[in-house]
């Protein structure tokens, strides 16, 4: 948990030097007499914008979701790891579909739980599933914000 937490940091900082100077060269060009540089100006301004409000919400998720994992952790509640993997450390795939069922149903039967939904979501990344995995987890952390 920690490297990832390190590497999170060192990506931010790194994004965040890249928005410094995307924002002075887009002053500089924003100072030139030319209408093509001053357009180009512009332009550079909106990908610091574009870029802080990724990294935020990034940083956002991942804080809540870490926060809800603390707590499944605390309760006893986070899914055992106990797929087979392959030589290469990879989950076997058939296991962790079938495995994901079982969460699936979890979900159904109680959809306003937000626990479920964590577990769904780890379900769903056993399965390599990471796009609806990162949808499962919003769903979890709005519903245990109360929305």
């Amino acid at each position: 948990m920690a490297k990832a937490k390190i590497g999170a940091l060192v990506v931010a900082a790194l994004l965040a030097v890249y928005l410094v100077f995307t924002v002075q060269r887009g002053w500089i060009m924003l100072t030139e007499d030319d209408p093509i540089a001053k357009i180009l100006g512009i332009a550079l301004f909106a990908l610091p914008v574009v870029g802080a409000w990724a990294l935020i919400a990034e940083l956002l998720f991942g804080s809540r979701m870490q926060r809800l994992g603390s707590i499944l952790e605390d309760e006893g509640g986070l899914p055992e790891d106990t797929l087979p993997r392959t030589p290469g450390g990879r989950i076997v795939r058939e296991a962790a579909d079938a495995e994901f069922a079982k969460y699936r149903d979890e979900v159904e039967a109680a959809p306003e739980e937000w626990r479920r939904w964590f577990r769904l979501s780890c379900a769903y990344d056993a399965a390599g599933d990471r796009r609806r995995a990162r949808s499962t987890m919003r769903r979890a952390i709005a519903l245990e914000r109360g929305r």
